[in-house]
């Protein structure tokens, strides 16, 4: 029956091989991309970015590719263009986002002292 459906341990370990060596080679087509994009300065920032948020550099990576592909870009992206692009993403967040506040409502118990 699992022969059937094309479902049988080989077959599984297979496409989960292949499927690990696709996203290893993706990821090394993006490194190679950032690389010739970014210039030192700013590929070491995005690094720094990458060990406290993976999320937000793989956006940022993500922005920068497409703009890249779409010709937005000229040149290579120095350091300060990468802090700019990352203060419009945190404005492009907090507006989308809504501001949460807490609000403390304390217990006024009768005490002696507040006499």
């Amino acid at each position: 029956m699992e022969n059937l459906q094309g479902l049988t341990p080989q077959n599984q370990n297979a496409s989960a091989e292949e499927e690990s060596k696709r996203k290893v080679a993706e990821d090394e087509m993006r490194r190679d991309m950032m690389a010739t994009i970014l210039d030192s300065a700013a590929r070491e920032r995005l690094s720094r970015i990458a060990l406290v948020s993976p999320e937000r550099s793989r956006q940022v990576e993500t922005i920068i590719m497409r703009m890249a592909q779409s010709g937005q870009l000229r040149g290579r992206v120095s350091e300060q263009q990468l802090i700019d692009l990352l203060d419009q993403m945190e404005d492009a967040r907090s507006k989308t986002t809504a501001k949460t506040t807490i609000v403390y409502q304390r217990r006024r118990d009768f005490d002696d002292d507040d006499f």
